[in-house]
């Protein structure tokens, strides 16, 4: 599933998700992993450390190799070396959309459809379609499409974009991550191929004018390029690669070794509410179950008498923010919201349980019927379910951040 490559200008050298007989270490091994993979991923740190440079030089391999091989649409940002590679090989003509009076370029989705190529170079995974550029929201979802249609699909994407992530990332870099990726469709990659830096290297390019235009170079280096944000992310991104790496060899170990207890006997319940910090405690949830390889289970509890039978903006939000990091959504109406969740997780076997801190005061509780979370602590001791209270991120914060960008915007 997974390689590396520390040359931020190369490809690496592949090291394929478990498959089966066949793979690497038999006689046709070499063979067998040459065409590996309709939907390969290229995932980086941080802009600039080679994405999309590897993906061209793929591109070029296969084409040499006799493939039928297409730019679906690439950002060069100006690289010339990008600009070079990209003349190796046919371009199908983006879309020149006008757009509230800016003229952007977007892929043309119908025409590479049309053009029905073996393999489609796509950069920017998680990029934001320009209104009226297509029938889709997302390029994500353009690439599904071309999946759909027998089309390979090489493609490049960055750490932060990944939904279970991006609220942690917000932190480290101070700023919103407003492009968003399902963690399920990473996760569908048949090869994700880590194109690694170091940030040494990485502050280097910048001063060397490799990755932007000189007049955006200081501001880089002092804000998003700092060592401390790049060696962050460059630690979310190896973490999340080990977990899947861990996953996909426990996969290929079930499939031979059928008779062996592989499964995971861990499972987390998540309890929600549609209080400000949830959609983090969500993620955060998200993250410990990849990396315990834990099912994971969203609840939301509501009373008997709450007039509110619909769900409102903020809760159909947490429902699809539960879909993007893969975890199963359920409800259940009860006046004991702490009952209810030590019951939802005996019926499940579910073996921790991941809660907000309150916001309460201590008077609060005194008049209303005590803490929530003192009475679940109590409950699921008694039932040998594991606690973990996470601490709500001030919501104050995800404000202040949002204001600045559009204000800069």
């Amino acid at each position: 599933m997974s390689s590396v490559a520390n040359d931020p200008d190369g490809a690496g050298h592949p090291v394929d998700r478990p498959t089966g007989a066949g793979t690497g270490a038999s006689s046709g091994g070499a063979h067998a992993v040459e065409d590996i993979g309709r939907f390969r991923v290229y995932l980086g740190s941080a802009p600039g450390v080679g994405k999309t440079f590897a993906m061209l030089n793929e591109g070029l391999r296969r084409q040499e190799r006799g493939r039928d091989v297409v730019v679906g649409f690439v950002e060069s940002h100006g690289r010339a070396r990008t600009e070079e590679l990209v003349g190796g090989l046919e371009v199908v003509p983006p879309l020149v959309v006008e757009y509230r009076g800016s003229t952007f370029t977007e892929m043309d989705l119908a025409a590479v459809l049309q053009r029905r190529p073996e393999v489609a170079l796509v950069d920017e995974l998680a990029h934001t379609n320009v209104p009226g550029s297509g029938p889709h929201e997302k390029r994500w979802q353009d690439v599904i499409e071309l999946l759909n249609a027998d089309i390979d699909v090489i493609t490049t994407v960055n750490i932060q974009h990944l939904e279970s992530i991006a609220d942690a990332v917000e932190r480290i870099i101070e700023v919103p991550v407003r492009e968003r990726l399902p963690d399920w469709l990473l996760r569908k990659a048949n090869q994700i191929e880590l194109v690694d830096s170091s940030p040494e290297q990485l502050r280097r390019r910048m001063v060397h004018g490799n990755i932007y235009s000189a007049d955006k170079v200081s501001q880089a280096l002092a804000h998003y390029f700092r060592t401390d944000n790049l060696t962050a992310l460059r630690e979310l991104t190896l973490r999340f690669l080990a977990d899947e790496t861990e996953e996909q060899l426990l996969s290929y170990l079930r499939t031979q070794q059928k008779g062996a207890a592989w499964e995971t006997s861990e499972r987390i319940l998540v309890g929600i509410t549609t209080a400000p910090g949830t959609d983090a405690i969500v993620r955060r949830a998200s993250r410990m179950a990849s990396r315990i390889k834990a099912d994971l289970q969203v609840l939301h509890v509501m009373a008997h008498d709450d007039a509110n039978h619909y769900p409102n903006d903020r809760l159909i939000g947490l429902r699809q923010l539960a879909a993007d990091v893969g975890a199963d959504w359920h409800e259940v109406r009860s006046d004991d919201p702490a009952q209810a969740l030590v019951d939802f997780a005996r019926s499940g076997h579910v073996t921790q349980i991941v809660v907000g801190s309150s916001h309460r005061s201590r008077w609060q509780e005194m008049t209303g019927g005590g803490s929530v979370v003192r009475k679940l602590t109590r409950l699921a001791s008694d039932a040998t379910i594991d606690i973990h209270v996470i601490a709500r991120r001030d919501a104050a914060v995800d404000t202040a951040l949002r204001v600045e960008a559009a204000d800069e915007s």
